[in-house]
């Protein structure tokens, strides 16, 4: 009897299974041609043209146009650049976002208005406020003319080092508010209940931090600590905007060179650079998802 309710449910339930595979096909194809046409396909054929002496009638000439990019000394300015930028950038981006998530997740006051204040970069286009960053930083501007009242000299923000300072508070200030909303949904996921077991059992607030805070954000740590790397590498649009297409040297970034070898028709050396780029950030991601599968078999 079992049998026969088996085979009568089985043909059911295939036919139920292929009619919502092939709805959920019919919904993912717009989608799935529009990724093919507009991202698959352009990087493939990036990749391709980078192993090629010319874009028309090419000839392979395996890895030289990456030999020769590597001996370039703008595209190793721009990749130490852009790798510094990353590795002061992030770690800043994670301590400011988890602390004000912290600081915005306990019962303070303005919280409404301070949660609004962090978001409003989110939605404002970077464009449209580049004429106020310029204002702010230049020979003439706000902050040097506030610095010049307590009697410090005036500084160049944008023709000497401190450029790099400026473009990094401008990727905190359009960043942190998508990672403070990142995890301040990560700690009102934990429950109040173990941070008064923690203190019932004399556990400090570094310990519950630790032990508590720490051990149940993994996931959304990960996530925030992925996407601000992959941001620190799109910062090219501020640095464009404030400091135009050949800025100091010590904010030329890794986008600055490619659009550099657009703007001379260089594709080689642009899709080159841009599969190195691609190869990095891959590296990185699979470094971090090798790290964070560690850590959560290390926890469980």
């Amino acid at each position: 009897m079992k049998e026969v309710t088996v085979r009568m449910i089985n043909p059911t339930i295939r036919k139920w299974l292929r009619k919502d595979v092939s709805a959920a096909m019919m919904f993912l194809a717009p989608s799935g041609i529009g990724f093919a046409m507009f991202y698959l396909i352009p990087f493939v054929m990036g990749v391709f043209y980078s192993f090629m002496d010319s874009t028309i009638d090419g000839h392979f000439v395996e890895f030289d146009n990456y030999r020769e990019l590597l001996e370039s000394g703008s595209f190793r300015k721009a990749a130490s650049n852009t790798f510094y930028f990353s590795a002061i950038s992030v770690p800043l981006m994670l301590v400011l976002s988890l602390g004000l998530a912290m600081l915005l997740n306990k019962n303070t006051y303005f919280r409404n208005w301070l949660r609004t204040g962090y978001v409003l970069p989110l939605v404002v286009p970077v464009a449209s406020i580049i004429l106020i960053w310029q204002m702010l930083f230049d020979w003439n501007g706000s902050l040097n003319a506030w610095l010049n009242n307590f009697g410090i000299d005036r500084v160049d923000w944008m023709k000497t080092d401190a450029a790099r300072n400026v473009i990094i508070v401008v990727y905190l200030w359009k960043n942190i508010g998508y990672n403070v909303i990142l995890f301040l949904a990560g700690l009102q996921q934990i429950p109040k209940d173990y941070y008064e077991t923690a203190q019932i059992e004399g556990a400090g607030r570094l310990r519950q931090f630790r032990s508590i805070t720490l051990v149940y954000l993994t996931s959304s740590m990960f996530f925030v600590v992925i996407m601000s790397i992959i941001n620190s590498f799109k910062v090219f649009r501020e640095t464009y905007l404030i400091a135009g297409e050949y800025p100091h040297d010590s904010i030329y970034m890794l986008q600055h060179y490619m659009n550099n070898m657009f703007m001379s028709l260089d594709v080689q050396k642009l899709t080159a650079a841009a599969t190195l780029m691609f190869i990095c950030i891959l590296l990185i991601v699979l470094g971090l998802f090798a790290f964070e599968r560690r850590h959560r078999q290390f926890m469980e």
